[in-house]
């Protein structure tokens, strides 16, 4: 007769849920579904389409807050019914099943309870990552590629929608950069974790030695924010470049100018788009992104100023945050938390959640301190 509990695990887990529900507020989330799903329904909301593209895109971010809770809920009711049958059916396959379905339920729940310490002040926007490549030659631009399809896939992984902004392709292997957006819920507080400097050592693919070779590339993550229209700028600090939209070896896919690349001359900072339909919509799209950065340098820059101040200026986290091992002992490494994955494969595939997570509990721990 098989004797199959589960209960003690369960228990643990309903606690852990219950505790997270209680962060969210999953009255004060209905509450605001409900308005802003008035707001959507009000019939001249498109009359204004920023703000109808805001209200919309706000309520889905919500809604999706709330189905995961929902969701999350079920399941465990499922769990328990799950368990019962195993213990009153005396089936090994449905216990299998049923600890499969716990394995699953405690890897969700731990996700969103480490959501629950994304509380900055840009956490709960969408995301605009850009990947470049550094020193390396073609391993270093290949290298971007990988790492751009490592956080599509996480995306995919998540059911997570992107948008292609921009790519500019090397005229050997992979690409120069990459900007897409990740329309998501916490997905700037997610995965902002992965800024920095990412280091890849293999042997290299392109070379005839069989030498080991190191290559850079820089992963840059910023919040979609609606402020950013705040942030001026005058027409004489900014120069505006046109030029055709190119894919990989350089063929054409627009037939018009319609690429346009924004360079603040005060900054230097440089923004390319080129995936929308018009020359207009890439101006629109590069401008964003442009005050967006401008917005953070800012407010980094009179943060900086505050702790210099009190004489607290620490190192940040460096030019080097993680690194990637392809010959000799498989491994990726965070040099922050040292956090490691035996299997770099896995994690160029989207697997990256075990990384992202500790790279979030040592941050809440570093703002504690």
């Amino acid at each position: 007769m098989l004797e199959f509990d589960l209960s003690a695990d369960i228990q643990a887990l309903r606690s852990t849920f219950g505790d997270i529900k209680a962060v969210v507020d999953v009255e004060a989330l209905t509450a605001e579904i409900a308005r802003l799903s008035e707001e959507a329904g009000a019939p001249d909301l498109w009359d204004d389409v920023d703000k109808a593209q805001k209200v919309t895109s706000a309520l889905s971010h919500r809604q999706t807050e709330l189905r995961r809770i929902t969701e999350i809920e079920q399941r465990l009711d499922d769990l328990d019914v799950l368990v019962e049958l195993a213990n009153e059916m005396d089936d090994e396959d449905t216990a299998e099943e049923a600890r499969r379905e716990l394995a699953e339920l405690e890897d969700v729940i731990g996700q969103l309870e480490v959501q629950t310490l994304l509380d900055g002040e840009y956490d709960d926007r969408s995301a605009v990552v850009t990947i470049r490549s550094g020193a390396g030659g073609d391993d270093a631009t290949d290298f971007a590629e990988m790492l751009m399809r490592m956080y599509l896939r996480w995306a995919e992984r998540h059911k997570y929608p992107v948008k292609v902004m921009d790519t500019s392709y090397a005229e050997g292997a992979g690409i120069k950069s990459a900007t897409f957006e990740i329309d998501a819920p916490y997905a700037y507080g997610t995965l902002s974790v992965e800024a920095g400097t990412h280091r890849l050592a293999r042997i290299s693919p392109f070379g005839s030695a069989d030498k080991r070779q190191t290559s850079f590339a820089a992963v840059e993550v910023i919040p979609v924010m609606e402020e950013a229209v705040e942030v001026e700028i005058p027409e004489g600090d900014l120069r505006v470049d046109v030029f055709r939209s190119s894919g990989p070896g350089g063929q054409s896919v627009n037939t018009t100018d319609s690429a346009v690349r924004l360079t603040h001359l005060p900054t230097g900072i440089v923004v390319s788009m080129q995936n929308e339909k018009s020359q207009i919509q890439n101006r629109a799209a590069a401008m964003r992104v442009l005050q967006t950065r401008l917005l953070l340098l800012k407010r980094e820059e009179e943060a900086a100023k505050k702790k210099e101040l009190a004489g607290t200026i620490t190192a940040s986290w460096g030019d080097q945050m993680r690194s990637y091992f392809l010959y000799g002992q498989q491994l990726v490494k965070d040099l922050r938390t040292g956090y490691e994955v035996g299997n770099p494969a896995s994690v160029f595939d989207g697997d990256l959640d075990g990384l992202i997570a500790a790279g979030i509990r040592w941050r809440k721990r570093k703002d504690d301190d």
